[in-house]
């Protein structure tokens, strides 16, 4: 089964983690043994080819660099200029992996069909994959401006807010509204067509990102408040207003917003009995709330600053998201539920979004 991944920090992983995502993931996690500057040092789960192992033809990768004033508890940098420096390195090290024939940049609906072509015919080893550039958190966007740079090197969607307060827009954690900024930003994106990726937006933000805002809308990463309660996730009434705008919601595999009561560094996947069935937990509220599979899909955010301690026990490489259809299937999803939870309500998306 072709799968689609509407969230992975692959640059993240790179540039700071400091993971060759060439390497073997096994490679990957010895050479973190005994590091311990992060909490998930030799728990990795991605590298590219466990990305074609798994067969994840088509991601949503994303550039990230959080802005941060004077005394600020969460880390970040202490400029725009230096975020907008940080992405810059990022989107180098995509460029880099597209010079080598690892990635392939999906900008337009003509790539993307021409993407999946590839994709479903090429019989070549390493297969390219396909790569849809997006920002998570608009802080390194030094002036609105600057969103037409990005959108010319290939910006594609665009998170205005990630944890704590920003520049445009609050995220989790946070409180408030987009203010003055994050309006003039959700004006450009409208003109260029960059989709609103809504999560992460505190809930005054996110209502008013929703009225204010008539473009594409999806949200990446996004898990269900009524199950675990916290501003991280959705209320039942913001995922009605954004299967309204026909948007589409990523499912996210870091175990603290899939179960209740996770306590960092303590629970274990094994003792909250956290699986790949408890996304689907959460996949299934989204569906019965729309009333359909229309509006559900992956965006596992994996290696997004966890690893193994905490994510899914069933879950040791990327690659085993391929136990995804069977898992969907014992929960009486049909087949062609399973295809667009799997691919085709992202691709289906950009299709609306970019024909």
């Amino acid at each position: 089964m072709l799968l689609f991944d509407a969230h992975l920090d692959l640059s993240m992983n790179a540039l700071e983690w400091n993971r060759d995502l060439r390497s073997s993931l096994q490679d990957i996690n010895e050479r973190e043994f005994g590091m311990t500057d992060k909490p998930d040092r030799g728990n990795a789960v991605i590298s590219l080819d466990e990305l074609r192992k798994g067969n994840i033809g088509i991601v949503v990768a994303t550039q990230i660099a959080r802005y941060v004033e004077k005394n600020s508890t969460i880390p970040g940098w202490h400029s725009p200029e230096q975020a907008w420096a940080q992405t810059q390195g990022q989107l180098a090290y995509y460029k880099a992996l597209e010079t080598l024939g690892e990635l392939s940049p999906i900008r337009n609906w003509s790539e993307l069909q021409a993407h999946l072509t590839y994709w479903n015919n090429s019989q070549e080893p390493k297969k390219k994959i396909g790569y849809i550039l997006s920002l998570e958190g608009a802080d390194s966007i030094i002036t609105v401006d600057h969103l037409d740079i990005a959108y010319n090197y290939g910006l594609r969607a665009l998170g205005p807010a990630h944890y704590g307060p920003g520049r445009y827009a609050q995220g989790t954690n946070a409180t408030g509204g987009l203010g003055e900024n994050g309006r003039a930003l959700l004006t450009r994106m409208k003109q260029l067509g960059i989709i609103l990726d809504a999560t992460h937006l505190c809930d005054e933000s996110f209502w008013e990102a929703m009225e204010h805002y008539d473009g594409p809308v999806w949200a990446s990463h996004h898990n269900c408040r009524a199950l675990v309660d916290h501003n991280r996730q959705f209320t039942d009434e913001q995922f009605k207003e954004l299967i309204r705008r026909g948007a589409v919601i990523g499912m996210p595999l870091d175990a603290w917003m899939m179960v209740p009561n996770w306590e960092r560094g303590v629970s274990t996947p094994q003792n909250m009995q956290v699986s790949l069935n408890t996304m689907i937990d959460h996949l299934d509220h989204i569906c019965q709330i729309a009333g359909n599979t229309n509006h559900v899909g992956l965006g596992t955010d994996l290696d997004g600053g966890f690893g193994t301690e905490q994510c899914p026990y069933d879950i040791q490489s990327i690659a085993d998201l391929q136990k995804i259809p069977d898992l969907l299937s014992k929960r009486g999803y049909s087949a062609n539920d399973i295809e667009k939870i799997c691919h085709k309500n992202w691709i289906g998306f950009l299709e609306k979004t970019w024909k």
